[in-house]
């Protein structure tokens, strides 16, 4: 992916949730907007912030696939090489591009950056692995 603004955000195509911002995204060679982290929901004190994607298995390829918090929509996954292709963070969220829209305005000011909340993808690898359910899911995660 070639598109690289210089202001605005990108949003959920399905609900408009703010999910990246300009400055997160990165060249991560996979063909699709690539993201090294996304924001958080909108909330107001002392509500904790939490990411506005969310990971879980993805139980046909093996991996973590990502989804909006707000309206559970495809995103597309989320691997854990980000900082080696030269993301600040572990992540490269590999995103559809038909799943975003660009937003030429500056995105909502309460709004943080943040990684993506894996502890729905880390409880399904727990629980299915610990019962032998279902074993080709590796996670190469250190279990944050």
């Amino acid at each position: 992916n070639t598109f690289f603004p210089a202001t605005g955000y990108f949003q959920c195509a399905g609900c408009s949730t703010p999910l990246y911002s300009v400055a997160a995204k990165m060249r991560g060679g996979c063909g699709w907007p690539a993201f090294s982290k996304c924001f958080t929901l909108a909330r107001a004190a002392p509500v904790p912030q939490l990411a506005s994607v969310v990971g879980q298995v993805d139980w046909v390829s093996g991996g973590r696939e990502i989804l909006c918090r707000n309206c559970g929509g495809h995103l597309g996954h989320v691997f854990m090489d980000g900082a080696f292709l030269g993301g600040d963070t572990p992540e490269r969220h590999c995103v559809n591009s038909l799943s975003l829209a660009w937003v030429d305005k500056d995105p909502p000011s309460m709004l943080e950056e943040t990684t993506c909340d894996l502890r729905t993808f880390h409880k399904q690898l727990m629980d299915h692995s610990s019962d032998g359910t279902y074993d080709g899911v590796v996670d190469r995660c250190n279990g944050a």
